[in-house]
């Protein structure tokens, strides 16, 4: 199974971004995704996760911004960030899990700066 994130950029403060992740197999029976994201010189945060049946989290500090969906006919998870902060900044990472194994993307990077 491989993952493949994209979408990220250089943005000012205040734009909007959307996050893909395309999976080489099928999404509609995956146990659960998510994306995270590391900052320079902190650790990988969870972002946001959705469940099988569509169930959503988020961090505090992106939720209202931040949405995560799914498009099964693509096998593709995406991350729409709206308002975007400088403290957003970092590499974001997709996860996605089918039955016991996890994998990840390999991450795209998320500069937000005036």
């Amino acid at each position: 199974v491989q993952l493949q994130a994209s979408g990220g950029g250089l943005v000012q403060p205040g734009s909007s971004l959307r996050l893909s992740c395309a999976a080489s197999t099928n999404t509609f029976n995956m146990r659960g995704a998510g994306w995270y994201r590391q900052a320079p010189g902190k650790e990988r945060e969870l972002v946001a996760t959705m469940t099988n049946i569509g169930s959503t989290n988020y961090a505090g500090s992106v939720k209202g911004r931040f949405t995560i969906s799914r498009d099964n006919a693509r096998n593709t998870l995406y991350l729409q960030m709206n308002d975007l902060k400088p403290e957003d900044t970092a590499v974001y990472y997709c996860s996605v899990s089918w039955s016991i194994d996890t994998y990840w993307g390999q991450g795209t990077l998320v500069t937000v700066s005036s």
